[in-house]
């Protein structure tokens, strides 16, 4: 396996490494769902879209923590 390595080919990413993808999906996911309900809020006044932006940017430093993690093993996930 080492000669695989060294050799530069793919290697599947851990157990651990999956359990932080998989997380990192979840958070991109509701990140992109909180931003959605921000529209939706926009009819129903100043304090709904201010809550609803405020949840929308803690979801988005959710997913963002998560990406910094992976970066930092080396996964990149971006398309």
């Amino acid at each position: 396996m080492t000669a695989l390595i060294d050799k530069g080919a793919d290697v599947n990413p851990t157990i651990a490494h999956a359990e932080l993808i998989a997380t990192f999906k979840r958070a991109e996911a509701d990140a992109a769902h909180k931003f959605g309900l921000i529209k939706a809020a926009a009819n129903k006044g100043p304090k709904a879209i201010q809550a609803a932006t405020e949840t929308a940017a803690k979801a988005a430093k959710r997913r963002d923590s998560f990406a910094k993690k992976l970066e930092i093993l080396g996964v990149n996930l971006k398309d």
